[in-house]
């Protein structure tokens, strides 16, 4: 069921007011009615991969409890092991299982042995990657120490399944999340109205930029030896805002849609693109993603607390895994390296760590500010490349045509979308000390509204027909 879809348009309503009806302050029916709905979302998609669900929820919350309650250090690594085994397991062999046959088959014939491979064509179960490091990060809390575990097996269960944030996050912390399960919610009108301001704002990034911007980019992508290095530019910036407004649109009616519901939900993304180096944008782009893999590689590899070799080592290692988690494919690996290469300079220069904002108290950057914002976005721009294209050595193709001396030609096509670009990021930037840019209660009523309706006949108007699936579905 997609976010942007009729059906969720008549079952986000019906399962509010049965939430808020039926479920008034008791807490137990509440968590019920939403496993449920939850349950009933996700099988939307397919009911046969529920099962995964329900094994990764019962597994951790069993040994939740266990390892809570066990002292002997070997114990505890084994039921570790246990809860690490099966969801990496199950995560590992619908993901990776036909990227390592293909690989190894790939392998042999270049060295001129051809082998006949067993291959399944394993298909993805929708959000297996972000429900299963949802559920890990409480069984490795309660291993270190940092959680205690649940009594309540149906708060759990909700708190893995909770349909907002199912399938493509933002991937919560138990720590963070489940303790709102397990106190009684009221509902707050005031936080239904910010959530629905969210939602909005997420649906105009989907339906209106994002889903205006794919066809340009597909037929970009797709003809990229044909076309001037100035259209290729043009193809990896609708690329860039494409998978923001796609994936932050996505994350935006997560957490509006959990506000409608008395849940606060992380955010997930704040204003990446007016980052002033590639660790600010890391800070600022998918950050429940770029925190867990902080927590739990990064910083048990030895984080920043080591010699700068091994610093580099720890982050480049991060972000290999970080890309290896977006899918199988080696273009993954090579966005995450590359990442983890921008991060050189700054680990053996130094480097400062941004804690505000570009441009705070102005409406314009300074010129220092501006080329840092300008470098940092043509770096990852250069990396979005590699995530976008079906192979590397097409990757690679597409950078060489860029760095062409059509590069400073005029685009003789796909002009248009840029009118996309330019809303999207200047309406970001006016509001970009907000947690969110459609944060405007303080707007005077008039405009207020005004905005709400032009954004409402965007949508209906602009939106494409057919409901567009979100990018990071595949992922």
């Amino acid at each position: 069921m997609l976010f942007n879809s009729l059906q969720f348009a008549f079952f986000l309503p019906i399962v509010f007011a049965i939430y808020w009806v039926i479920g008034r302050r008791n807490i137990r029916l509440q968590n019920l009615f939403l496993l449920a709905a939850s349950y009933y979302f996700y099988g939307c998609w397919s009911w046969k991969f529920l099962l995964l669900i329900v094994i990764s929820s019962a597994v951790d919350f069993v040994v939740g409890q266990v390892l809570y309650d066990t002292e002997k250090p070997l114990h505890r690594k084994l039921l570790l092991g246990v809860s690490l085994a099966t969801n990496l397991g199950i995560l590992g062999f619908f993901k990776y299982y036909n990227f390592f046959i293909e690989s190894f088959v790939a392998l042999f014939a270049r060295n001129g042995i051809d082998l006949d491979p067993f291959t399944l064509k394993i298909i993805l179960p929708v959000g297996i990657s972000f429900y299963t490091f949802q559920t890990l990060s409480y069984t490795i809390d309660i291993y270190r120490r940092q959680l205690e575990p649940t009594r309540d097996p149906i708060g759990f269960f909700a708190f893995v399944s909770f349909f907002p944030q199912l399938v493509a996050g933002p991937i919560e912390r138990a720590k963070s999340l489940l303790p709102q399960f397990e106190k009684e919610r009221d509902f707050d009108e005031n936080l239904a109205r910010d959530g629905m301001r969210q939602i909005l704002w997420g649906l105009f990034k989907k339906m209106v930029i994002a889903d205006n911007l794919a066809p340009a980019v597909d037929a970009i992508f797709s003809n990229y030896g044909e076309l001037s290095g100035s259209v290729l530019m043009l193809g990896i910036l609708y690329f860039a805002i494409q998978i923001y407004c796609d994936f932050s649109g996505y994350s935006d009616i997560a957490i509006g849609t959990a506000k409608l519901f008395g849940f606060r939900l992380m955010t997930n993304f704040s204003f990446p693109y007016f980052s002033r180096d590639i660790g600010e944008f890391w800070r600022r782009w998918h950050i429940s993603l770029s925190t867990w893999f902080r927590d739990y590689v990064y910083i048990p590899l030895g984080g920043s607390r080591a010699s700068k070799g091994r610093q580099f080592f720890n982050i480049f290692v991060t972000f290999t895994v970080s890309g290896f988690w977006h899918g199988a494919n080696w273009t993954f690996i090579a966005w995450g390296a590359l990442h983890g290469l921008f991060y050189l300079p700054f680990i053996f220069l130094g480097r400062k760590k941004y804690n505000d904002i570009a441009a705070q108290g102005s409406w314009f950057p300074s010129l220092r500010e501006a080329m840092s914002i300008g470098i940092t976005f043509l770096l990852v721009l250069l990396a979005w490349t590699f995530f976008r294209a079906p192979t590397v050595s097409d990757a690679i193709q597409y950078i060489g045509g860029i760095f062409d001396p059509s590069l400073f030609s005029i685009p003789d096509k796909y002009r248009l979308p840029i009118v996309y670009v330019i809303a999207v990021l200047g309406f970001e930037w006016i509001q970009r000390t907000k947690v969110f840019a459609l944060d405007i209660k303080e707007w005077p009523v008039v405009l207020r509204w005004g905005l709400y309706i032009l954004l409402v006949y965007l949508i209906l108007f602009l939106g494409t027909g057919t409901p567009q699936s979100f990018i990071y579905f595949q992922f």
